[in-house]
């Protein structure tokens, strides 16, 4: 069976917040729960405790969102599907386009998904 190399990340945002997301610009953010999918050829846990960790570089479009006051990770998932394959699998839509999606090939549009209000 392969190993898991795709997560998703069950974020909270507490609160409307207006967010600068790296070369993607400044986004409203609206309250309430995200879906976020990621992967990692290698080294995943590594990868999952970096997103968990507060002090940290910014350098992947979630890291400009995690850094942001009232938001939290509530939930990680782990998979042995593809990154874009478990994106697609999940509901929600896209708040902002391109997120985390810079090196997708599949036409996912972005790799965070808005679920709604808790």
């Amino acid at each position: 069976m392969p190993a898991q190399t795709s997560y998703q990340l069950l974020i909270d945002v507490a609160r409307p917040l207006r967010c600068t997301i790296g070369r993607l610009g400044v986004f409203d953010v609206a309250a309430g729960r995200y879906l976020y999918t990621g992967s990692a050829k290698r080294n995943m846990e590594a990868r999952i405790a970096r997103h968990l960790r507060q002090d940290k570089a910014v350098r992947w479009h979630i890291d400009y969102l995690l850094k942001s006051p009232g938001v939290r990770v509530l939930e990680v998932t782990r998979s042995r599907r593809g990154e874009c394959a478990l994106n697609q699998s999940a509901g929600g839509v896209f708040p902002i386009p391109g997120f985390g999606a810079s090196d997708c090939r599949a036409g996912c549009g972005a790799h965070l998904k808005y679920l709604g209000a808790p």
